[in-house]
């Protein structure tokens, strides 16, 4: 609650200017009944039609301000709570981008969604009521008390009985309500997750006949759903029925004794009329405290969790760490990194020079992708450290050291706009720049296909093959002329002939580029002037092609799964230089 309140420091003024107005419009709601018991027991028996005129007259003005206090107030309150999660949800937004791999692992990318749309959403609603009814309940509640009093203060002592049962029961729903909307949340958050990946695989789903079973799967979290859901609607709802129960039956008390002191002389008519008056007015008040403590439960709820991605710290900050003077452009110095369980990568060692190229090979899940998210510093190691261009990575401001870079990933993404917007990628690049990188990922001739740089691609680029795709995000990476080019198993879509042609014009037109090759087919990284070999996170050779065809048993064995033995035993040495 406290960064909510930072936030709504912004519009203090607003919110004061409200406030007053809200006030004003209470206050002269109060003023109705009074003029009304004044009329009954004072204007009305003297039978002055012009006295009774202007206390009618007066009773409308008061009631016009009532309408416009409140209204006016209320405007005001929705702009107040509308700028304020926009300003959440645009600071909100942008520190998701902010976070680090491991502290997006922590939170996951479906509880971050949710806290974007769902908690967000209940922190604006919460935000205005507790203005509108939050303002104006407690003075009808307290300022109606009051005023009874001053009606007949016998009555009222019947009415003040019921007060402490109302606020033990406003105050348990509250805190028990904060702790069934924050495992409501919480369950939300799986249903973000399961929609997320069913949606994702729809096509495997379809193709595996599995419908059935995601249809169930998604059941039974959303009965989850409805169970927590269930139960903190029920714990919330009690209030008011149990706050409309206390009251009524004082109001049968004050009705009943009321009766007995109108008939014993002791009490006007008006005055009863006009404490009847009060007492629906407590009770719609009543009412009201209950829905904002139901709302400011979920908001609350909502605004923590909000606030835990907020306050997170800056994770991955630049650090003074000594430079490496081997002159490498890329260098490993026993390097172990692990997730939280078995280390991913254990004890890596290398450097590359500006200009040379590494092709990484291994079978899956042998740490080739974490060799690149800790290239990056997407991670920090647990041991040893990584240079690039002579600074430890984490000595880099993140932009800087981004802009190093060109990167495929294995599972990259394409925005759902054209062509020229997905190479460009919101860099200013002129015409040529982005056809010149179409070129060189060999993407150019079916970009001239489907209708050039102005075709519109689908979500997800579905109206291109998996093959277009990657070339596409292969031109998005060279569009930007990085220092060095990194691309995860980036052509595992392409057909021999065209990743042949790709590597080609990668040589030749990208001598100067620094190039990292993630690959499952040896064909695609035997051009590189060294190749590093991966097995269960260690590293099992390091060489070029025939370096590791005479050296590295593991680099044979994978050549054998993709090639068979004939060729290897070709000519004097092993892969004599055989085309793949």
């Amino acid at each position: 609650m406290k960064k909510l309140i930072a936030y709504l420091s912004a519009f203090k003024r607003r919110m004061l200017g409200g406030f007053c107005l809200k006030v004003v419009g209470t206050v002269a709601e109060l003023l109705l009944p009074i003029i009304m018991a004044h009329m009954l027991d004072d204007v009305a028996p003297a039978r002055n039609v012009l006295a009774l005129s202007l206390w009618g007259a007066g009773m409308l003005a008061v009631a016009a301000a009532a309408w416009a206090g409140n209204v006016i107030a209320n405007r005001m309150a929705s702009r107040v709570a509308r700028d304020t999660t926009e300003r959440i949800r645009s600071d909100l937004f942008a520190k998701t981008l902010s976070l680090s791999a491991r502290q997006t692992d922590a939170e996951t990318v479906p509880s971050l969604v949710s806290r974007l749309s769902t908690d967000t959403y209940n922190v604006h609603t919460m935000v205005g009521m507790m203005q509108r009814i939050g303002v104006r309940a407690p003075i009808l509640l307290v300022g109606g008390v009051a005023l009874t009093f001053t009606v007949d203060p016998m009555l009222a002592l019947i009415l003040l009985v019921t007060v402490p049962f109302l606020v033990l029961v406003s105050v348990f729903v509250a805190k028990k309500g904060i702790k069934l909307y924050t495992r409501l949340h919480a369950s939300v958050d799986g249903m973000v997750r399961k929609v997320r990946d069913d949606y994702t695989g729809i096509r495997v789903i379809k193709a595996l006949s599995k419908t059935e079973y995601e249809s169930e799967s998604f059941r039974k979290i959303n009965d989850t759903i409805v169970r927590n859901e269930t139960t903190a609607n029920l714990t919330t709802s009690v209030s008011n029925p149990i706050m409309n129960a206390v009251l009524n039956l004082g109001m049968v008390a004050v009705i009943f004794f009321g009766a007995y002191r109108i008939a014993g002389g002791q009490a006007e008519p008006g005055a009863l009329v006009a404490f009847t008056s009060f007492f629906t007015i407590i009770l719609n008040a009543v009412i009201s405290v209950g829905r904002v403590f139901v709302e400011l439960s979920r908001g609350s709820a909502s605004a923590k969790r909000i606030a835990e991605v907020l306050d997170m710290p800056q994770d991955l900050l630049p650090a003074d760490c000594h430079a490496d003077e081997s002159g490498a452009l890329i260098r490993f110095e026993g390097v172990t990194f692990s997730y939280g369980g078995t280390p991913a990568l254990q004890g890596i060692s290398f450097s590359i020079k500006r200009g040379e190229s590494l092709g990484v090979i291994g079978a899956t899940g042998s740490g080739k992708s974490t060799l690149v998210s800790l290239l990056l510093r997407f991670y920090d190691t647990t041991e040893g450290a990584v240079y690039v261009d002579g600074k430890n990575v984490k000595s880099y401001e993140k932009a800087e050291l981004c802009q190093k870079f060109g990167i495929v990933f294995q599972n990259d993404f394409l925005m759902a706009a054209s062509v020229r917007e997905n190479i460009d990628f919101e860099r200013g690049l002129s015409d040529e720049e982005v056809g010149r990188a179409a070129e060189y990922a060999r993407a150019a001739d079916f970009i001239r296909e489907h209708e050039g740089y102005e075709a519109v691609l689908t979500a997800r680029g579905g109206n291109y093959s998996g093959g277009q795709k990657q070339r596409l995000l292969i031109a998005r990476a060279l569009a930007a002329k990085p220092e060095i080019l990194v691309l995860d198993d980036s052509s595992s879509a392409l057909d021999y002939r065209t990743d042949a042609s790709l590597r080609k014009t990668l040589l030749e037109n990208l001598s100067e580029t620094t190039v990292v090759m993630i690959a499952q087919r040896i064909s695609s990284v035997r051009f590189a002037d060294h190749i590093l070999v991966l097995d269960g996170g260690r590293m099992v050779g390091f060489g070029t092609d025939g370096e590791l065809m005479r050296t590295c048993e593991t680099y044979r064995r994978i050549y054998r799964s993709q090639h068979g033995d004939e060729i290897i035993e070709k000519g004097g040495e092993p892969y004599g230089g055989a085309e793949a």
